[in-house]
């Protein structure tokens, strides 16, 4: 007997509250049950990837073993579990953290293409830490770098970088992130005084540097001259451009020729006058006119259906310990740790070129999207060359390391924060 309080349920049917926590268990299984089988046909409804190859590198100190497969397990630096969105991720907005469990993909030993200038550990450098930092953006996930496939995607086309030896900084660290998975007889280098060619026999793929500094044209292009002396050709980049078309992808850079501290002398028409005829403007008004005769010659030269165009905005100089709380005047001298202090701003970028850049390419024809470094390499005071690098062509004695002034903080240590910038790129392709 029932107690007169108490309802019965019908007889037959099973209460709501079952039904409502039994259907959604069940809708719950269906769910993961697809996308277990959409996984599996790499069509996943969250975009995964498919699992990463394995990725085949030559042993650089035995030219058999390059013709011959070491596999070695990519698993622990490819992340393919999400789809890079350029439109959607600030890279410029995260923090460098450190991973000792990750090494570079290459050294400057095992990479024959390093200059001298950029070979901090054959030149002496002995802590390793700056080689570990990974930059994470707050938003979303930076793929790590995939040799094999920055080769599928360079396929049949020509990468060139065009500017001034920062860009050859992160087009050396390019080649050197991707020529070890080519065996040696697939691979070749031809260095020029102004145009250097690496050749991706296997992959009919060419990455490419081109020396343009200013990217106009100017007197110290060549034989450099004295600071005070170079006169920049404002209106003037036909000579050097002739030799970027033709290209599937253009990685442009010009910024640090132009902080020389002093008024920028321009000329308009032949350097026949030598010195007479020229103009003296600030900087950044001689950069807006050289950047808008760069942007004319892009929007009227280039097929945005056949050829990309990157700009890779200014790499930040570090000469002033100040900037970030050392007030010994030691540049970037014996520094071995990223500043901390969030959205950290120094002297040696200057936020007035970054405005004539965005102004200018606003306003072009031709789609150009920015490689946004930084702010990331703001950081990165540790990373620089310092004194482990050559002047005048030489390296510098025991005597000079031992001098702060003699620290190279603008150019970057390879393997390095270069390596991150073509991070960037590559996700971007």
């Amino acid at each position: 007997m029932i107690p007169s309080g108490i309802m019965k349920p019908p007889r037959g049917k099973l209460p709501l509250p079952i039904i409502i926590i039994t259907t959604c268990v069940l809708v719950f299984v269906a769910i993961l049950y697809a996308e277990r089988l959409s996984f599996l046909s790499s069509k996943s409804i969250f975009k995964f990837k498919p699992c990463p190859r394995q990725i085949t590198k030559p042993k650089s100190s035995d030219k058999k073993a390059d013709e011959e497969v070491v596999i070695v397990n990519a698993s622990s630096w490819i992340d393919d579990r999400f789809d890079f969105d350029p439109e959607e991720c600030n890279v410029a907005n995260g923090k460098w953290v450190f991973n000792s469990s990750v090494t570079p993909l290459y050294s400057d030993i095992s990479c024959p293409y390093v200059d001298r200038q950029f070979s901090c550990v054959k030149n002496g450098r002995n802590d390793s830490d700056y080689r570990h930092w990974e930059w994470q953006p707050e938003d979303c996930t930076l793929p790590r770098f995939n040799p094999e496939l920055a080769l599928r995607k360079l396929q049949g086309k020509r990468l060139l970088f065009v500017g001034d030896s920062l860009q050859r900084n992160q087009w050396e660290s390019f080649v050197c992130l991707v020529e070890w998975v080519i065996p040696h007889k697939h691979k070749s280098m031809r260095l020029g005084r102004v145009h250097s060619v690496f050749t991706a026999k296997a992959y009919n793929a060419t990455i490419e540097f081109y020396w343009a500094p200013y990217l106009v044209e100017s007197n110290s292009d060549i034989d450099i001259i004295d600071i005070r002396k170079r006169i920049i050709k404002v209106d003037a980049i036909a000579e050097r451009a002739k030799n970027w078309t033709g290209v599937d992808i253009l990685v442009f850079n010009t910024y640090v020729w132009w902080m020389s501290g002093i008024r920028i002398k321009t000329i308009w028409g032949s350097f026949a006058n030598g010195q007479e005829g020229y103009e003296e403007f600030d900087t950044p008004i001689a950069y807006k006119l050289a950047l808008k005769t760069w942007a004319n010659w892009i929007d009227s030269t280039i097929n945005p259906n056949k050829t990309r165009v990157f700009f890779t905005t200014m790499s930040p100089t570090h000469t002033r310990s100040q900037d970030w709380g050392n007030m010994e005047n030691v540049k970037c001298f014996n520094e071995t740790k990223p500043v901390r202090k969030k959205q950290h701003w120094g002297t040696g970028s200057d936020k007035r070129i970054m405005s004539v850049v965005s102004k200018v390419v606003k306003e072009m024809k031709v789609p150009v999207a920015f490689i946004n470094i930084t702010q990331l390499s703001e950081y990165r005071t540790d990373g620089h060359s310092s004194v482990y690098t050559e002047t005048g062509g030489k390296l510098l004695t025991e005597e000079e390391r031992a001098d702060p002034q003699n620290a190279d903080c603008i150019h970057w240590c390879l393997p390095g924060v270069p390596d991150t910038w073509n991070q960037i790129l590559l996700a971007m392709l």
